[in-house]
């Protein structure tokens, strides 16, 4: 019989089995109940209670209970839920009766039989790990978030962080439960930054405040050291958020800018080969332009996991900087020359593409050139059509090209002028991919005063990478100067501090930055507008 039984329990060690072979007298049988489900009724019993040494003793009197009332389990497929119920019952009254005594903890559960109190304090003598002092302030966290979100965040800690586990336990699916110690998470580290600001309020230090500012600490995440500038440095906060701002406007800025360049290419094509090609040069420069920035991102992440060797990442940054400035000139040069060499192809082996009047060389509608000059230079002069085998550059006092030479102001692939906007950009004050100045804007600006996406200078201010010979700011990844940096990851003789703040020039930033980021658009976006506008009413094929 007893062989049978023993083969029956292997069997069939589901709930309903498990609860008919103790319904017929096989304490075994219960016993495999018990330790199934010990640690959910543990885990429930403290999550009501607060208290280690009370939610055991309220589980085990919840099982005797369970053992003593089994035939009244009407359906045993349910038994999960039907011991869940009597725990909740036995919790609910020991916190009525708690509450009515002027001491907690100070008697042992009436319903406990002498057997079970005896074996429950041999345990925990054996194995205790938590101090009352830990337990105090692990509830004190815990204490005031809701069941839904407490239950779930003690199942998953004390079974070794199954999620899989918790969700069968609590008959919820795993994203549910994902969700729910997400927020639990949340809570608790909020409950513990409150609990640290009350005590600090309150007492002096000692033991309990000590280990109560160390959990504290250990439930944030450490911030990067830019986040922790002295007091008087506090005025670069500003800063780091409009660094971000700078980021996502240099994004939009370029995003439309190219929008209106691939429209104007397009509208210049008069073959399939050369509407492919269009595509195909600007999907490189995004291609190119995606890759720095997923490395700069990839560089900071590596820098927060491997704090001993940023100085390593800061190098390699800059090299993802220098190969993005050798590309962009490359693949500028790249294209205006092919674009040519294409057209004169186009011309040869496709000769119908070309019977229209604005297809012709020395068309009008492909040029404007002012008939007012200044020093016999044109005051406006722009190309409209695509550039041909032996065109010059364009020039003028505002000029707009492939290649444009401006005596004020240059517009295109290759602008060159006191203010230039361009793929790659040389003047006073440039914009551009790689804009090159004494004031240098873009992707990435090189000037005596540096500002980008990264950038490069006497003083370099930037969201990713910036490299300064006096000084250098980066809203979001490394700052490299000789005297003064501000950045997560900075390197320079002061860093992040009042006199990094002062030496950065800060404050006048601070008060400028609106008016520089004002200028990148109305300087990127307008000619791009207003040159594709021009190229689809003269050059767009009829």
């Amino acid at each position: 019989m007893s062989i049978f039984k023993k083969r029956n329990r292997i069997i069939d060690a589901s709930d309903a089995g498990l609860v008919m072979a103790s319904l017929g007298g096989d304490r075994d049988a219960f016993c495999q109940i018990v330790a199934r489900y010990q640690n959910l009724l543990c885990s429930l019993a403290y999550s009501s209670v607060g208290d280690l040494k009370h939610s055991e003793d309220i589980a085990q009197e919840a099982f005797i209970e369970a053992w003593k009332k089994l035939d009244t389990l009407n359906d045993p497929e349910k038994l999960k839920s039907w011991l869940c119920g009597i725990l909740r019952f036995k919790a609910s009254h020991f916190r009525r009766k708690e509450a009515t005594q002027p001491v907690k903890g100070a008697d042992e559960l009436d319903e406990l039989d002498e057997h079970a109190s005896g074996y429950s304090q041999q345990v925990k003598v054996e194995d205790a790990a938590i101090s009352a002092q830990e337990q105090a302030l692990l509830w004190q966290a815990l204490e005031k978030m809701p069941d839904t979100y407490r239950e779930p965040l003690i199942l998953f800690y004390r079974e070794h962080r199954s999620v899989e586990f918790v969700a069968s336990q609590l008959d919820l699916s795993e994203d549910t439960v994902k969700q729910r110690l997400s927020r639990g998470r949340k809570l608790l580290q909020k409950a513990m930054v409150t609990f640290v600001e009350n005590t600090l309020a309150k007492s002096t230090q000692g033991a309990v405040f000590t280990l109560a500012v160390m959990a504290a600490i250990n439930s944030i995440s450490p911030p990067v050291k830019a986040a922790v500038l002295g007091a008087g440095a506090m005025k670069t906060g500003s800063l780091f958020k409009w660094a971000s701002v700078i980021l996502v406007l240099a994004a939009f800025s370029g995003i439309v800018s190219s929008f209106f360049g691939v429209r104007a290419g397009l509208d210049q094509s008069r073959t399939q080969r050369e509407r492919r090609r269009v595509i195909t040069y600007t999907a490189l420069f995004f291609a190119i332009t995606i890759a720095y920035v997923v490395a700069m991102f990839g560089l900071k992440h590596l820098a927060l996991n491997d704090v001993g060797n940023t100085s390593i990442y800061a190098t390699i940054s800059q090299l993802v900087v220098l190969g993005l400035v050798l590309s962009h000139i490359a693949l500028v040069i790249r294209m205006l020359r092919g674009m040519r060499k294409l057209r004169a192809e186009e011309r040869l082996f496709n000769p119908h593409a070309f019977q229209g009047e604005s297809d012709q060389i020395g068309a009008k509608q492909r040029e404007y050139k002012s008939r007012f000059c200044l020093a016999g230079i044109p005051l406006l002069h722009f190309r409209f059509g695509m550039p041909e085998q032996g065109d010059k550059p364009v020039v003028g006092w505002i000029a707009g090209g492939d290649y444009a030479y401006g005596m004020l102001f240059a517009w295109g692939g290759v602008a060159i002028a006191p203010i230039s906007v361009g793929i790659i950009s040389v003047g006073l004050i440039s914009v551009g991919a790689v804009g090159i100045g004494l004031f240098g804007l873009g992707t990435i600006g090189i000037g005596v005063i540096g500002f980008g996406a990264s950038a490069i200078g006497y003083k370099a201010y930037a969201t990713f990478s910036a490299l300064g010979w006096n000084s250098a700011f980066s809203g979001i990844g490394f700052s490299i100067a000789n005297e003064a940096a501000i950045a997560p990851f900075a390197f320079a003789k002061h860093i992040n501090n009042e006199q990094a703040g002062e030496m950065v020039n800060l404050t006048i930033m601070g008060q400028s930055y609106l008016w520089i980021l004002a200028m990148i658009a109305i300087l990127v976006i307008v000619p791009a507008v207003w040159h594709s506008n021009k190229v689809r009413q003269r050059m767009r094929k009829k």
